[in-house]
């Protein structure tokens, strides 16, 4: 039963909304996500440079990968090369449209936008909804650089419209992908008449303008404002505070400008785009966050507690940023090698190598990042399915998880889910010594569920498996409860928020107490 008194839990679940938000593309997310750990103190670091002089025990440190991806740690002050990662993963892209490479489209009088979809979306979901364009624009900044603007419109600019129930009377509405989903942005006359043209005079200037370029320097792509409509290029170029020449290329998607918001009779819902997965990316920083905000919580830690949310996985992870990508090993490679407090490059210079290999404890640097890899642990975290009462048939009869009844531990035997028993164990531990809420309302712990999808039923997959393979780290998969995923308007549990911050706060604060218990290999 839910307490009444549910302070915390709802600042948890508004500061959710805040960030969702805030966040319609996997930039805006990381950007989000980067404003939250530096208020935190933490520091940001870049692949490109070397770390052995930069990072130390006790510190706390984010970098980003393609501004669409992250990954955050912080380095306890008992760390040594070759010792384990407490590791949890999620990702910051959702099921979205994004507008093509030439979008200029135009039809019956209307003027229209060439979209592609990406990911698996619920595409009918998106029709009738205020919709409007968000992403980052590459531009000149002046000085021969081409630098990144994020650009989030907050007015509807574009809407898919359904066609009358009286033209068609089929009761399956599963509309074709490229002929049937093109947004309508306006009016052709409207914009002829914004710009006080009338077609014969837009026809001659788009002669000129086309006369104009012939002459100009050569061009390998057509101009921006010639492969979409000119004044969508301009609106990009307003929110990005340079002008319309300044605007190099861009990638744009459309967004719903409905907020999230809490619902529910008693306030027990969240109506929101992109729960899945901007609920596990939030709740993964936040508990990291929450879990190092001590002055003394990295110091009797031995371990590194790491957070990485990568983008692509709606489309199979398979790029330079998503979780099939080298991000992770990478970085765990780096950090495996890290000499611990007192054998930091500042005090080597005064050590003797003799000194400085007994402070590392004998450790074989070469095969520090498999030792590492062998004792760390992964939680893929990505958003669960809570049983849908209209459809109830459509689930295992003894796994339907509810929202806000504690967070879903997903399996599989088939392996699309990386959950084993090993990692049931610890993720129960975990759960079990979980703080009480901030306001004390809720006692200590935290409840969890399990999922298994029916037999007869396809199962989806998550970062979790892919992970697990190649790392060869221990791994499970969880999530909050949600209905509704892939639609542009999903449904989840308001007090779950809370559950999976103090869940995965506990996970990076008793770790290190409980990996070397669990005794399998």
């Amino acid at each position: 039963m839910i307490s009444k008194d549910v302070s915390s839990a709802a600042a948890k679940a508004h500061d959710f909304i805040d960030f969702v938000n805030d966040s319609p593309t996997p930039y805006h997310a990381v950007h989000s996500a980067v404003q939250r750990l530096k208020k935190a103190g933490f520091e940001e670091i870049k692949e490109r440079d070397s770390w052995s002089s930069t990072l130390k025990p006790g510190g706390k440190y984010y970098l980003t990968r393609n501004a669409s991806s992250i990954v955050a740690f912080g380095i306890g002050n008992k760390w040594k090369s070759g010792n384990p990662v407490a590791m949890i993963g999620a990702h910051t892209d959702s099921c979205c449209l994004r507008i093509k490479p030439v979008s200029k489209k135009s039809g019956a009088g209307f003027l229209q936008v060439g979209v592609e979809t990406y990911g698996g979306g619920i595409w009918h979901t998106w029709f009738d909804r205020d919709l409007s364009i968000a992403g980052r624009v590459m531009v000149k900044d002046g000085k021969g650089n081409y630098v990144q603007k994020l650009v989030k419109v907050e007015r509807p600019m574009v809407r898919i419209p359904t066609l009358a129930i009286h033209l068609d009377r089929d009761t399956n509405f599963n509309p074709n992908k490229e002929t049937e989903l093109f947004p309508i942005a306006g009016l052709v006359a409207a914009e002829l008449n914004r710009t006080g043209e009338g077609s014969d005079i837009a026809d001659k200037k788009i002669s000129q303008l086309e006369k104009d370029a012939s002459q100009k320097a050569f061009q390998p792509l057509k101009v921006l404002s010639d492969r979409h409509h000119p004044y969508i290029v301009e609106i990009i170029a307003e929110h990005a505070e340079v002008e319309v020449e300044d605007v190099v290329d861009f990638e744009i998607v459309l967004y719903d400008v409905q907020k999230g918001c809490i619902g529910g009779i008693n306030n027990e819902f969240i109506y929101s785009a992109r729960l899945d997965n901007l609920g596990m990316t939030y709740c993964a920083v936040e508990g990291l966050i929450e879990s190092v905000s001590s002055p003394s919580a990295l110091e009797n830690e031995s371990s590194i507690r790491l957070v990485t949310c990568f983008d692509h996985e709606e489309v199979g992870s398979t790029s330079a940023h998503g979780a099939a990508s080298n991000l992770l090993p990478a970085v765990l490679r780096r950090l495996a090698v890290l000499p611990n407090s007192t054998g930091t490059t500042s005090n080597r210079d005064s050590m003797s190598e003799k000194s400085y290999e007994k402070v590392q404890h004998d450790v074989d640097i070469t095969t520090a990042y498999e030792q590492t890899l062998a004792s760390s642990f992964l939680i893929s975290a990505d958003m669960a399915h809570s049983v849908n009462p209209n459809y109830s048939g459509k689930y295992e009869s003894d796994h339907r998880p509810e929202m806000n009844k504690g967070t879903v531990i997903k399996i599989n035997a088939n392996q699309r889910y990386a959950t084993n028993s090993p990692g049931i164990v610890l993720i129960q531990e975990v759960a079990r010594r979980a703080k009480p809420s901030a306001d004390s309302m809720t006692p200590a712990g935290v409840p969890l569920q399990l999922f298994v999808v029916r037999n007869d039923s396809s199962c989806g997959s998550t970062i979790g498996p892919m992970l697990s393979a190649a790392l060869g780290t221990r791994t499970l998969d969880l999530g909050n409860a949600q209905l509704s995923m892939h639609s542009i308007r999903e449904t989840g549990g308001a007090y779950d928020v809370e559950h999976s911050i103090r869940l995965f706060e506990s996970f990076f604060e008793h770790f290190s107490e409980l990996e070397p218990k669990i005794l399998i290999d």
